[in-house]
């Protein structure tokens, strides 16, 4: 199920086979009930019902409504995906999403720091003229960290990449790459810049 499936317009909320507007009470329970058995229409009916729900608590929690829209993405294709954990018996659908929806803050959240982390921690290793990076396990994911150097521009994630995976000061850099030591220093300073940007809504929300 593609996000595009997802958020595609919902014609009518009217239970199939009838030919009038259901009650809300009805309605959230064809949705309760389609939804538990793989009805894609349902889950659409779930998007247009109570996306805006999802999405203000991901707003509230994150301060940041693109993410939000990610997180609400998330959470219903997360939601779709693990429907056979879900049971209408035991709690209706919203209540559902909603924990769905914390779990997927938590993560945010998570992610946000840990990068946040990554920034701080390369501008303090290539602050000093000495040291090498610190080990990236004591740091964080080399994974995460690849995803965010993935980021920057050529020579800078070169440079950067040099100094987090190869753990080589900047003037073993410059040796390593027949650059400057002052063109290294400069686009460390520009690739640890550009993170940060990328990271400014998150580190001033929360």
């Amino acid at each position: 199920m593609t996000a595009h499936r997802i958020t595609g317009d919902l014609a009518a909320t009217t239970e199939p086979g009838t030919h009038r507007t259901a009650p809300v009470e009805e309605t959230d329970h064809w949705i309760d009930r389609g939804f538990e058995q793989g009805d894609e229409r349902c889950l659409a009916a779930a998007y247009q019902r109570w996306g805006g729900l999802v999405h203000t608590l991901a707003t509230r929690a994150l301060g940041d409504p693109r993410e939000a829209e990610d997180v609400t993405q998330q959470v219903f294709v997360a939601a779709w995906r693990g429907r056979a954990n879900f049971h209408p018996e035991r709690g209706r659908l919203p209540a559902w999403l909603t924990g769905i929806t914390r779990r997927k803050i938590a993560d945010a959240l998570t992610a946000r720091t840990r990068r946040r982390e990554l920034a701080e921690a390369l501008g303090a290793s290539l602050g000093s003229e000495g040291g090498a990076v610190e080990e990236p396990e004591g740091v964080l994911d080399r994974i995460v960290v690849t995803e965010e150097l993935a980021r920057l521009p050529r020579v800078q994630r070169d440079v950067l990449s040099l100094a987090y995976f190869g753990d080589l000061t900047q003037v073993q850099i410059a040796d390593r790459t027949g650059m400057p030591l002052g063109t290294v220093k400069s686009h460390a300073r520009r690739g640890l810049q550009r993170m940060r940007h990328n990271l400014a809504v998150a580190t001033t929300a929360g």
